[in-house]
């Protein structure tokens, strides 16, 4: 395998799911690949793939816990575990991949966390069959592997040779070899495609907070880092897009490829993404200011001269203005932040503003919200489509709503 295969896949994330046939012992030798090439690598196994190699033994080697029930015990969330590793995974596959896991993949039944998070997740899935050659050639098999296809699986033809039961016939498993380096041909082309994806395109993303002066040294503002709509801006530049990020103050660094225009007012803000509105799309993440003072005061407010409270006057609605003058070829995404009632709410803001999708948080909501690297948002459309994405890394997030929002492109 070259170098530049190996740097391709470091960071890359591998769902390796291990189902309960004799092959199952090859797959150790799979992780150590997956692993030594740079990738992470979250192993699923069906209980009866336990009984061919141990979970202490992939464990040992992926360097994660190895997840076998829907719900895994003592984790907060764990409910939604298969949703979260659907969207985490940039790869799955499934390898040895038995009759029964197949037949159940075919049908859509769902009773490990195996095949829960094929039917939750949104990346590629490389089907690896192995059983013996009767098993193989019999027509329920060959059904499953035809209604697998159709759904859009990736399959690998079991190899010709001498199977656990002494015949020789069609039925092994690929060797670890072979699987690795189809799983890196197979990223490669999904990195080939998401460069190439908003090529050509106009992206525009407001970020972090505004401040507006009560006098020269104080004033209005909130708790907004910017981090949300920074990793929105450096997701859309590794697609391809031109991206113009409009950034109210934060202390982070412009995400490489993008141009970034610093705003500090909620009127800077306004005139920075009207100049450039007409953007393919357009994501309003920043926390404007709702209000500001009518008037700055000269000089610094004296705490002994007294105060009569401050006058504010509300801010220019950009995101009502956008949608306003959005054309039916541009997309509008609009966030919003609640702490009561947040998809209802969310939703009147959508139909309000003219928006085509809405992304809203629950600030209550542990690992949600300003502050942290982690988010949980609900996406909702205009087509009445809601979408729950469970707490995980900002970078993560933006990845999920991209593919989301350019569900259609694909």
């Amino acid at each position: 395998m070259s170098t530049e295969s190996l740097k391709t896949i470091t960071g890359k994330r591998i769902i390796l799911g291990v189902t309960g046939g004799i092959a199952a012992y090859k797959i150790a030798e799979l992780v150590r690949l997956f692993k030594k090439a740079g990738a992470e690598v979250q192993v699923l196994m069906t209980p009866n793939a336990e009984k061919f190699v141990t979970p202490l033994t992939l464990g040992t080697l992926s360097e994660r816990e190895i997840l076998t029930g829907i719900f895994p015990e003592n984790e907060t969330g764990s409910w939604t575990k298969h949703v979260a590793l659907g969207l985490w995974g940039d790869l799955y596959v499934i390898a040895p991949a038995t009759a029964q896991t197949m037949a159940k993949l075919a049908t859509g039944m769902v009773d490990s966390m195996l095949t829960a998070v094929a039917l939750a997740g949104r990346c590629p899935v490389l089907i690896c069959p192995a059983m013996d050659h009767d098993m193989y050639e019999h027509g329920a098999t060959q059904k499953s592997l035809s209604v697998l296809r159709d759904l859009g699986y990736e399959v690998m033809e079991a190899r010709h040779g001498e199977l656990a039961s002494g015949l020789i016939g069609l039925g092994r498993l690929p060797e670890p070899q072979e699987i690795f380096d189809r799983a890196v041909d197979k990223l490669h082309e999904i990195a080939l495609e998401r460069q190439g994806e908003l090529a050509g395109k106009k992206v525009l993303v407001s970020a972090g907070p505004t401040r507006e002066a009560i006098d020269p040294v104080r004033f209005i503002s909130n708790h907004s880092t910017g981090t949300m709509g920074y990793e929105i801006a450096a997701a859309a530049a590794r697609r391809g897009a031109d991206v113009i990020l409009v950034s109210g103050p934060t202390s982070l660094d412009v995400p490489h490829g993008v141009n970034r225009v610093d705003v500090v007012t909620a009127a800077e803000m306004f005139t920075g993404m009207k100049a450039h509105s007409s953007a393919d799309y357009t994501f309003m993440v920043a926390a404007v200011a709702d209000f500001r003072p009518t008037a700055e005061a000269d000089s610094k407010i004296k705490k002994d001269a007294g105060f009569d409270g401050i006058s504010v006057e509300p801010t220019t609605d950009i995101l009502a203005s956008l949608g306003a003058a959005k054309n039916e070829n541009q997309v509008l995404v609009g966030f919003a932040m609640e702490t009561e009632d947040a998809v209802s709410n969310a939703r009147s803001k959508l139909e309000r503003k003219n928006l085509d999708w809405i992304v809203v948080n629950d600030l209550r909501e542990p690992g949600a919200g300003f502050g942290t690297g982690t988010n949980a948002v609900t996406i909702l459309g205009r087509d009445g489509s809601e979408s729950n994405i469970p707490v995980m890394a900002k970078r993560e997030i933006a990845e999920a709503l991209l593919d989301h929002v350019l569900a259609d492109l694909r």
